[in-house]
């Protein structure tokens, strides 16, 4: 009996050695609710000539934090209050929202990589001293997994591609399929996910996933 328990325990240690650097690797994840990122020539738009963001606490991402200011968006069907203005100022003003925050505004954002704008949706920004109509800025978020260079190579991914991550929840376990890698040393390994994903998986910020390689032909 020893002699049997003694060997499965050399098998799984052999095979724990022999899973590549990726298999199973653990993505914490971040929950990220609807947020407004400015440019500073929209910031003093907004809120006033000089305006300058105040620091309300610091986000998971180095050098980014939420504002004490937010401000109202608003479509054809409807607003939404109190959108948290993230920090620091961005070359070009970006909305993110989930599916159901574009339902509300009646609006139709595209799945984007923050920053990819050109064809996006419009929306308009109200502030306290001001409103700002965008024709485009508006994007719901592409999932992503933000990773410093060296859990990348680590990791054996590489930035822009695409890997699922698998969440063991014991309710309702989930897949999140083409989720985006993103590489720089200014970020800290993070997957980064809107609430509506969230929702679905009965997902909460602190959580982790595994990391999945897909196929090139899965990928197409």
């Amino acid at each position: 009996m020893k002699e049997e328990l003694t060997k499965r325990i050399v098998e799984e240690v052999i095979r724990r050695l022999q899973q590549s650097p990726h298999d199973g690797a653990c993505i914490p994840i971040g929950v990220s609710a609807r947020h407004c990122h400015l440019k500073e020539k929209d910031l003093e738009f907004l809120f006033g000539k000089g305006y300058k963001l105040t620091k309300k606490a610091d986000l998971s991402q180095p050098g980014q934090f939420a504002a004490n200011e937010t401000v109202i968006i608003a479509g054809s069907k409807g607003s939404i209050e109190r959108v948290r203005v993230l920090g620091p100022l961005r070359k070009e003003t970006q909305v993110e929202v989930s599916q159901t925050d574009a339902i509300k505004l009646g609006l139709m954002p595209p799945i984007r990589e923050s920053g990819d704008l050109e064809g996006s949706s419009p929306v308009t920004i109200i502030g306290p001293n001001g409103s700002l109509f965008l024709e485009k800025g508006l994007i719901i978020a592409q999932a992503h997994i933000h990773m410093p260079p060296e859990q990348a190579l680590q990791f054996s991914v590489e930035d822009g591609e695409y890997v699922a991550v698998e969440v063991g929840h014991l309710i309702r376990p989930i897949r999140y399929e083409r989720v985006q890698i993103r590489v720089s040393p200014k970020y800290i390994l993070e997957m980064h996910i809107d609430t509506d994903e969230a929702n679905a998986g009965l997902i909460v910020s602190g959580q982790t996933g595994k990391l999945v390689k897909r196929d090139v032909e899965e990928v197409r």
